[in-house]
This record gives C-alpha cells, sequence and structure tokens, in this order.
C-alpha cells in the first residue's frame, strides 16, 4: 500500500473549487461513497458564514439493504430518499444525534451516502465543549451534524451553492494524489447497525486522524 500523505491535523483553509452538480451524485451509492471522500461539503449560516469540511468517512445505503431507511417502505421521513439525486436526508438516532446523507441514484431508487467524518477547516464557537483535538470534533455523523449546526430543518435542502449546505469536488492538487494513489483509502464493513452488517460498503482515508473509528 502506498505511503499516504494526508490531513494534517492542523486546521487549514479548504479552498473552494468546483461545486457537485446532482448529476454526478445520480448514481448507486456505493459508487458515490468513494468518491466523495476528498470532497467537501459546506455550511453556510444565514449571516453568510460558511465553514468547510474535508469528507473523510462515508457510507452507503442503496434499495434492497436491509439497513437503509427506506427498505421497507415509504414514509414521511424517507421520502426524500425516493426523489432525484442532490438533496439532504438528515435524521435523528437515540433522540439525540442528528445523522447528515447525500441522496443518490436515479429518481426512484431510494439511496444514500451518510457522511461519517469531516476534517474540519476552522471549529465554530461552541462546537467543542469537551475540548476534544481539532481533528476530533467531527469525527463521527452526530459530531459532525453538531460541529455544523445541522439538524431536522434542514432535511431536504437541495444541495446547491447559496443554500445551507452543499458539496464541492477535490481540489485538482488532491485529486492528483488521488489518481497517483498517493492517497490510501479503507474499505470495510459499516458500523452501528444491526442488519446488512456484512456488505463492505463503508469508506475512510486510511490516514486521516478525523475517521470515526477504524
Amino acid at each position: 500500500m502506498p505511503i499516504s500523505p494526508f490531513f494534517p491535523s492542523d486546521l487549514l483553509p479548504i479552498p473552494a473549487t468546483e461545486p457537485i452538480e446532482a448529476g454526478w451524485l445520480g448514481r448507486c451509492a456505493t459508487e458515490v461513497a468513494p468518491d466523495l471522500l476528498g470532497c467537501t461539503l459546506v455550511r453556510r449560516w444565514a449571516d453568510g458564514r460558511c465553514i468547510r469540511g474535508r469528507i473523510v468517512e462515508t457510507e452507503a445505503y442503496t434499495p434492497g439493504d436491509p439497513a437503509c431507511h427506506a427498505y421497507r417502505r415509504r414514509t414521511a421521513r424517507n421520502t426524500v430518499m425516493f426523489g432525484p439525486a442532490g438533496f439532504s436526508y438528515v435524521y435523528l438516532i437515540y433522540g439525540m444525534y442528528h445523522c447528515f446523507n447525500v441522496v443518490t441514484d436515479a429518481d426512484g431508487a431510494p439511496s444514500a451516502v451518510l457522511l461519517r467524518a469531516l476534517q474540519l477547516e476552522t471549529i465554530p464557537p461552541d462546537a467543542n465543549p469537551r475540548g476534544e483535538k481539532p481533528a476530533r470534533v467531527a469525527a463521527g455523523p452526530g459530531k459532525l451534524c453538531r460541529a455544523l449546526d445541522i439538524d431536522l430543518s434542514l432535511t431536504e435542502t437541495p444541495l446547491q451553492p447559496g443554500e445551507a449546505l452543499w458539496l464541492e469536488h477535490r481540489s485538482p492538487d488532491l485529486a492528483q494524489d488521488w489518481e497517483s494513489g498517493a492517497i490510501a483509502i479503507t474499505q470495510t464493513t459499516r458500523i452501528g447497525i444491526s442488519q446488512g452488517v456484512d456488505h463492505p460498503w463503508r469508506w475512510y482515508v486510511t490516514a486521516s486522524p478525523a475517521v470515526s473509528k477504524r
């Protein structure tokens, strides 16, 4: 496996790059999930503040997958998963933690990619009550949403610039490192689920200090 120079644990600005369009996300979640690694999630508040986080861990959920929220039937909560790609799907677990997903695949094929961890360019005020190392503030889906103030009010948000949330492609330098194999990726089974546990549909940047669990 090649040596993987990756994002340092210190906070550094993440440059703005080309926005990811809905068409790029309109593929099977198992294709989109690894392709989102190294891309950027942008959170914009109503006052114009923006914070960027580099995606370092993802999980895929597809039609026919017993771990997918849309597996049994369409509900008020999961209905956005049945629509076109390029929207957010936010849900609550344990009555206290929010999880942010990117809707993927074709219209009518319910699937999504869960963003499990980000490496942030800066830490928002009050986002680190436990005084964790900067790289660990968004190391997990619930921590990610807490850090970026993502809650149920942001579900079904179109992921487009100018909205509260959008995605951007890897920077040219990072894309070149990806293509050359300089950045190692680990593919393994998903965690925190009771069904579909054998599917190897979790991906993370091997060297990133922000990965939730190895």
